[in-house]
């Protein structure tokens, strides 16, 4: 049983440290439940979304419940969103991977999702890519991205890579953008 524990990634990292293991003991489940409505199983191979896809598909059930909660909850910094303003969408490209099967997946694609609608960037340039739970997708080209951890955003500017967000911020998510767009911070 030890094998198959550490052979098969449970998380959205590759591996999980032991305070990781305790506090996820801890925490509530997070599929939410509908009134009448069987809770959702993330880790069901059914409900993944993988290769190309849509916002609307996170829209949409069974996602919609995690998405528009995390979605609505965010609160980004106002003042930090003034200085994104700031900063030209010209040349800029956003490719996000995640796997819906991921907790932090869920939880900061809807918040990115926000902080994208807030400073009002085009969704023509944003490209969802959908992994499994070895964060592999089935698109052609797709290990050039060398995606370990979900989710990663990863900013281009004039088609070249600018800077990666990696399963979480380092500050906020609003903030590591400014400061990749501002060439101040390379999160890889």
């Amino acid at each position: 049983m030890l094998i198959i524990y550490i052979v098969f990634p449970i998380s959205c990292r590759t591996a999980k440290s032991v305070a990781d293991k305790d506090s996820a003991a801890k925490r509530k489940p997070e599929n939410i439940i509908a009134e009448n409505q069987q809770p959702v199983n993330y880790s069901e191979q059914s409900s993944w979304l993988l290769g190309y896809f849509n916002v609307g598909q996170l829209k949409s059930k069974p996602h919609s419940d995690w998405f528009y909660k995390g979605y609505d909850d965010y609160q980004a910094n106002p003042d930090i969103m003034k200085s994104l303003s700031e900063i030209g969408k010209d040349g800029l490209s956003i490719k996000i991977v995640m796997g819906t099967w991921c907790p932090d997946s869920r939880r900061e694609v809807p918040r990115f999702m926000k902080v994208l609608d807030i400073w009002k960037f085009p969704a023509e340039f944003l490209t969802f890519i959908g992994v499994d739970n070895g964060k592999l997708s089935p698109i052609g080209g797709y290990e050039v991205l060398e995606i370990h951890r979900v989710p990663t955003f990863i900013i281009y500017k004039n088609n070249l890579e600018a800077g990666r967000i990696i399963e979480n911020p380092a500050t906020s998510l609003e903030q590591d953008m400014v400061n990749i767009l501002r060439g101040m911070n390379n999160n890889k």
